[in-house]
């Protein structure tokens, strides 16, 4: 028995989520006495297979096709079917993100195999597992077991730790025979400039409506630039048309799970709660002291964001010397 560990690239580049997939894949097989075996597809990605060793990879298939160059479900799910019949596998990881979580049903669906989905943790007793995700909107934890002979897991990205655990890596090409797909990714149009990926950023800024107008909004992303973060908003500033779709948290947004996350004049509704809850640190601004967003939040300031978001930029800016 082996765990799979699905390993996501972007542009021949490992997400940070990658990383922290190997990482639990690693701990896993130590208390189940296996191994673990990473599987990359892509177009060009042999470079980069060895990295994976460094986090606990035993063997590394690395699958490339002139196919596999931009992400496709019909694609990825033959690549890592073939690797789960290959190795035997029992256990198959991958990150939560919008394609693991595409990805790992399609997986799930091809194997008749049970999957849990934005996984929090993992315990392993008797050398069986069990599981923790959040559900309702993160009002609850269920603790969950699977009783198929594979068992397809998701992780949430930013939650489990990317540790270096280096192990002897082999790695293997593996050739397979892509079956006709029908539908292809022809272009990929992405936003210019070095702005910090929501899902990958350890610091974010997000905004609600408390900050009044659109205008304000570059209070938001000052704080942000300076703290070397990415900013987000609410489903309110963007259905208002402040913001882009891409940058939005919570339940129809993106799910995020920073080191930090300054949460600026957002009262708090549970559908946002449900994207950044499991944040390490929460900071609240909010000029109603009774905004239920106070009631997960680590540190809280009362006040106008308007008034207290220049002051924060420039004492961060002040201690970095800029």
């Amino acid at each position: 028995m082996s765990i799979i560990a699905f390993a996501e690239q972007r542009n021949n580049t490992f997400r940070k989520a990658a990383f922290e997939t190997v990482s639990e894949a690693k701990r896993l097989a130590d208390k189940l006495g296996t191994q673990v075996i990473a599987v990359i597809a892509g177009s060009s990605v042999s470079g980069i297979a060895a990295d994976l060793g460094k986090f606990g990879a035993a063997k590394v298939y690395v699958i490339e096709d002139s196919a596999l160059a931009n992400y496709s479900t019909e694609g990825y799910t033959q690549a890592l079917e073939e690797v789960i019949k290959k190795e035997n596998g029992k256990i198959v990881l991958l990150a939560a993100t919008a394609m693991g979580k595409d990805l790992s049903s399609r997986v799930a669906a091809r194997f008749k195999a049970g999957l849990a989905s934005d996984v929090t943790a993992i315990s392993v007793d008797g050398g069986k597992l069990t599981i923790t995700r959040p559900m309702m909107a993160g009002k609850v934890f269920q603790k969950i077991s699977i009783s198929t002979d594979i068992q397809v897991i998701s992780l949430r990205p930013n939650i489990f730790r990317a540790e270096e655990n280096a192990v002897p890596a082999s790695i293997e090409k593996l050739s397979i025979a892509l079956r006709p797909i029908r539908a292809r990714v022809k272009e990929v149009i992405a936003e210019s400039g070095k702005k910090v990926e929501l899902s990958e950023a350890d610091i974010i800024v997000s905004g609600g409506r408390g900050l009044k107008v659109p205008e304000n909004w570059h209070m938001v992303v000052s704080l942000a630039e300076s703290l070397g973060g990415a900013h987000g908003a609410t489903r309110a500033v963007v259905d208002a048309g402040w913001r882009p779709h891409e940058e939005q948290v919570g339940q129809t947004g993106k799910t995020v799970s920073p080191k930090l996350y300054i949460a600026v004049g957002i009262s708090g509704a549970i559908q946002h709660l449900a994207g950044m809850s499991s944040s390490k640190y929460i900071v609240a601004i909010n000029n109603d002291p009774e905004a239920p967003i106070f009631k997960v939040a680590d540190y809280g300031i009362v006040g106008d964001a308007t008034d207290i978001l220049p002051v924060m930029t420039e004492k961060v800016k002040a201690m970095k010397g800029k």
